[in-house]
């Protein structure tokens, strides 16, 4: 049964519709003593936004073709293939990340919204992460329908 003395995360979720707002989000989200994870990095575009407010970065795809065209565009940041179920790996580059952009296509259906949800919970409770900022249009609509009592 729940109580007070259970585990509460104190992680803020950002949740996005669109390119457009996500990478609008980095000014007002970013510092520059954060360690940042980026997760569906693809070429870098929003990493190089990341990278410029902050440059302890691991930006990630799970794409090794698009992990090897970021990295010749943009030598200077710190790309890896990461698959994002794969906790271990993300585990296995020995940083206590605190802020995580995560932006994963392939999950923003309504049917996958669970998935999502399960994914950002497990990088909050791992990570002990501030903030989770996700480009989900699902998951934005969902959260516009939910009430507080």
């Amino acid at each position: 049964m729940a109580n007070e003395q259970q585990y509460k995360l104190k992680t803020l979720y950002l949740a996005t519709r669109g390119v457009k707002e996500y990478r609008s989000s980095i000014a007002n989200y970013v510092q520059p003593n954060d360690r940042l994870l980026e997760i569906g990095c693809e070429w870098g575009t929003t990493s190089e936004l990341l990278y410029n407010e902050c440059q302890n970065l691991i930006a990630t795809d799970i794409s090794n073709k698009c992990i090897e065209r970021a990295r010749r565009k943009r030598p200077y940041i710190h790309f890896e293939t990461l698959d994002v179920y794969d906790i271990k790996k993300a585990l296995s580059f020995k940083i206590n990340f605190n802020k995580m952009y995560i932006d994963v296509s392939g999950l923003s259906g309504y049917r996958s919204l669970l998935d999502v949800v399960s994914l950002l919970d497990m990088y909050a409770r791992v990570f002990d992460m501030d903030l989770i900022v996700i480009k989900s249009g699902a998951l934005k609509n969902f959260a516009k329908r939910v009430s507080r009592i």
